[in-house]
């Protein structure tokens, strides 16, 4: 399917989303959220994918935040919704039950690093920039970035960041826990595919199950959390992919999972 504002290709069971504005810093319309919300749809659906990449075009962003000119317009009613169609994306992606990986390409701010904190895990080029710079707007993040950033980082960084409006490079994210690893420029593309390539000799199920056990035990108290854990422990040992994997392992070769 062809989308207005971004590019979606699959490759080696990789499925690539590119925000194509560059032009524009790759900056997020209301029409790049409806394109990138179907991408992640499509992608979530073709099981010739197993990982998804997210970045932007161009070497200069990931994307440099909202449309200025459309949040000029929004009344408060307004507002509520985008803030909601932002927040449904981002949760959608959290949820898509396969990895999807950040290519943090250049700037992520606002919008753009509320996007990259939604994937399952950030990889991020030496030149990269993040941060929630919405104060100097007069305005928050909307899109979940008061609440992601809290998660991965801590109370108290995340409100130095969002309520400086400061810019974070990667090295300085890499070691509050923003992003997860950190590439030269010129190598991300290829430290990108190499996670992907990781993941994708992984069971495809154990993957989804324990991406939900540790996304859903975030939202519970321990007990609650150990007990979410323990079923969904039990629904993975009921897969094929399980039985495949140990029969692999006492049989001293690779497993061939199918995702069942």
């Amino acid at each position: 399917m062809a989308y207005e504002t971004v590019l979606y290709e699959v490759n080696d069971r990789i499925g690539t989303v590119t925000i194509n504005r560059p032009d524009k810093m790759n900056a997020l319309n209301q029409q790049v959220l409806r394109d990138l919300s179907a991408a992640m749809e499509e992608a979530g659906r073709d099981d010739a994918v197993g990982v998804v990449v997210l970045t932007g075009a161009g070497e200069k962003a990931f994307a440099a935040g909202a449309d200025i000119g459309e949040l000029a317009e929004l009344d408060p009613l307004g507002a509520i919704a985008l803030a909601r169609r932002g927040q449904a994306l981002t949760r959608r992606m959290e949820q898509l039950g396969k990895p999807v990986l950040a290519a943090v390409n250049g700037f992520a701010l606002g919008g753009g690093c509320e996007l990259a904190m939604a994937c399952t895990l950030r990889v991020a080029a030496d030149t990269a920039k993040l941060g929630q710079p919405e104060v100097n707007l007069g305005i928050i993040p909307g899109y979940g970035g008061t609440q992601r950033l809290a998660r991965l980082v801590g109370k108290g960084r995340a409100l130095d960041i969002i309520l400086t409006g400061r810019m974070v490079g990667a090295k300085e994210a890499l070691g509050i826990g923003l992003v997860d690893r950190v590439a030269p420029a010129a190598e991300l593309a290829a430290a990108v595919r190499e996670l992907a390539g990781t993941l994708l000799q992984k069971g495809p199920a154990a993957l989804r199950f324990s991406m939900e056990a540790v996304d859903g035990g975030l939202e519970r108290g321990m007990a609650e959390a150990l007990e979410w854990e323990a079923q969904l422990f039990g629904l993975v040992a009921s897969t094929a992919d399980m039985k495949e994997g140990l029969t692999a392992f006492l049989e001293k070769r690779k497993p061939a999972f199918g995702g069942k």
